[in-house]
């Protein structure tokens, strides 16, 4: 009784009225109140009248309603409350029974303990009571239960209609989707196919919710094991973080020791400097009082002679000045340091400390694949099936997820085929579908969905991948296309040869617009392999011009990636697109995948013929940071682990 008491006033009263919840409603923010106060808070909102809502009185979010026509007061009555709440409603509420004592005995103010419960009464029965309820022919067929303590009894919770109050939902029109009663089926549903009874469904829901309720569990396993894994990589990870503020502080305080090793030989060099040029300042003080002190004696030895009335003495000194005998040595002092300085430039200083490369934080995010690190080979799919009559070849795959299953699609022109590759119950499974005239290009679409090239037929067919394959419908194009992309919902990318273009394309296959971009002449003249990268560009590998281009979907150049030298590309073939932007291109004359990065620069070989690359054509990654490359004379597909 404790706990049924703290339920009711933690849990199941409402925070509007502070009474026990009278028709409770959940809303979108999972915030429950009584019907009537909703509404009511909701008429004193203006906002929500306008915007057709309920209004949450504690969040102010808004709830949509189903027919914003009806009256505010019937906007509630399509909400109802989450099944947490209504479980504890019904155990706990005030619509739940206490099975201590016997109902027929209360009526009549006794307090008798119960013994039994019987379902179809709803009601609680002592020993007395239920010899009465067994020897009545309407209630002696009832099934009771023995009741053991204290216990709460759900009550079976009658939905009534909303149209006809007092009758009980029964029936479900399955055409229409709706629970109904019987007045109803009369009145509204006389012409419907399969109007069933809700009891007679009830085995088949159960299945599908036992159903469901499995792959729930496996989902709450597999992320109960995720979250293991997380935990376990907390510490490893707070440990990498460490290390990586050790690094930081190591390169700074290599940097600070340079800088303090440059400063040391600028002063250093200015104490020289200076040494040097106060000594010779020093050196010219002395040396010019030593010419002071010979001007003074000669400028006294000059007076004597005047004063002398001796003619020979004013000759005497007269010659002696006219041979230079009164210049003082040292006057002349060429080479002497006049004047030392110190040149600096604070704005070419504050640029060079900008430009100051002490390393950079680089960010891996879920889905995003390493690129950095070196492939592992992993499998080997054989594309070959039993029964062909010749040996398979890959012009082009993709990798994709369906229902948590990693698919692989390839097309085999020379089987005429599309097939499918995966793992079910741990076996290997395979789906294969007939493409008549030789099905080559492959592209992703939404809602687990291929597009296939078929050039020689001018067509483009749409597949389902489930994961087994299965023809959804057929585009008929005016050109021969031999590779697409997915631009948007309502466009594709498609790669023509004759004439050499990109064509973007309506999903009717129209075409909207066209190009060649010029690069000292076309760009395009075998533009076979297409694909989109992250920002929405198109990618587009040409093996007559042996390069690389990026473009806009309106045909504008970002880049045209076309090398010479050892990075030179001399038949790209497949290309891809990780979510990072990286960009994979296959080579298949120089048995290569090359790694550009998203600005089209060459970063690495990442995987050549070293790694059993032959003849490689077809590429993607996944999103655990797996490659995998098509083989076309092998007929197999290589998967690596980055």
């Amino acid at each position: 009784m404790a706990t049924s008491q703290k339920l009711t006033e933690h849990f199941l009263t409402c925070t509007i009225c502070t009474e026990v919840f009278v028709n409770p409603c959940t809303l979108v923010c999972y915030h429950t109140f009584c019907r009537k106060c909703v509404i009511n808070y909701t008429k004193t909102r203006p906002e929500a009248d306008n915007a057709k809502s309920l209004i949450c009185p504690f969040c102010s979010k808004m709830t949509k309603v189903s027919d914003p026509e009806k009256p505010v007061e019937e906007w509630a009555d399509d909400v109802k409350p989450s099944f947490v709440m209504q479980g504890l409603l019904d155990s706990f509420g005030p619509e739940s029974k206490d099975t201590t004592f016997c109902a027929f005995c209360k009526e009549g103010r006794e307090t008798t303990p119960a013994v039994v419960w019987c379902s179809f009464c709803d009601d609680a029965l002592c020993g007395k009571c239920v010899r009465v309820h067994s020897r009545i022919p309407a209630t002696r067929h009832h099934d009771v239960t023995d009741l053991y303590g204290e216990a709460k009894v759900k009550r079976k919770r009658k939905v009534m209609c909303k149209e006809h109050k007092q009758e009980c939902v029964e029936f479900l029109c399955e055409d229409c989707e709706k629970m109904v009663c019987h007045k109803c089926c009369i009145m509204y549903h006389r012409k419907c196919d399969s109007v069933v009874t809700i009891e007679s469904q009830i085995e088949n829901m159960k299945t599908e919710l036992k159903k469901k309720r499995k792959t729930l569990s496996k989902k709450q396993v597999d992320t109960k094991l995720k979250i293991d894994e997380l935990k376990s990589t907390v510490p490893k990870e707070t440990s990498r973080y460490a290390q990586m503020e050790e690094d930081i502080m190591s390169v700074t305080q290599e940097a600070i020791q340079q800088i303090m090793f440059k400063r040391k030989q600028l002063l250093d060099n200015l104490k020289g400097m200076s040494d040097i040029h106060i000594g010779q300042l020093k050196a010219s003080v002395k040396s010019r009082g030593f010419s002071l002190q010979m001007y003074q004696q000669q400028t006294e030895l000059i007076d004597q002679a005047l004063q002398s009335e001796c003619d020979m003495d004013v000759y005497e000194m007269y010659q002696g000045c006219e041979e230079g005998g009164v210049e003082a040595v040292g006057d002349a002092e060429d080479g002497r340091m006049v004047r030392v300085t110190f040149r600096h430039d604070i704005e070419k200083l504050s640029k060079a400390l900008g430009d100051l490369q002490l390393g950079a934080i680089d960010v891996l995010r879920d889905g995003d694949v390493d690129l950095t690190a070196d492939p592992v080979l992993q499998d080997t799919i054989t594309v070959r099936l039993a029964g062909e009559p010749r040996a398979a070849r890959i012009a082009d795959l993709t990798v994709m997820m369906v229902d948590g299953t990693d698919t692989v699609v390839v097309t085999d022109p020379v089987n005429e085929s599309v097939k499918s590759f995966y793992t079910r119950n741990n076996q290997p499974c395979h789906s294969r579908l007939s493409l008549t005239n030789f099905p080559y290009g492959l592209t992703q679409l939404p809602h687990n969905q291929v597009a296939v090239t078929v050039p020689r037929k001018n067509k483009i067919v749409k597949l389902g991948v489930n994961p087994d394959l299965e023809l959804l419908s057929t585009i008929t194009t005016a050109k021969q296309y031999w590779d697409t992309t997915y631009v948007n919902p309502s466009t594709l990318a498609a790669s023509s040869l004759v004439p050499p273009c990109v064509d973007i394309l309506g999903m009717k296959g129209s075409v909207l617009k066209s190009f060649n971009p010029h690069d000292n002449g076309n760009i395009f003249r075998y533009p076979a392999n297409l694909c989109t990268t992250n920002t929405g560009h198109i990618l587009v590998s040409d093996r007559a011009s042996k390069g690389v281009a990026c473009l806009t979907p309106k045909g504008e150049t970002v880049f045209h990636y076309r090398p010479t030298g050892d990075t030179a590309l001399k038949e790209p073939r497949g290309i891809t697109s990780t979510s990072r932007g990286d960009i994979l291109v296959t080579d298949s004359s120089l048995n290569r995948v090359i790694h550009l990065t998203k600005s089209g620069e060459f970063v690495r070989n990442i995987l050549t013929d070293e790694d059993g690359i032959q003849d490689p054509v077809g590429v993607d990654i996944d999103g655990r940071g797996r490659v995998y490359v098509g083989l076309y004379n092998l007929g197999i597909v290589k998967m690596y682990m980055c």
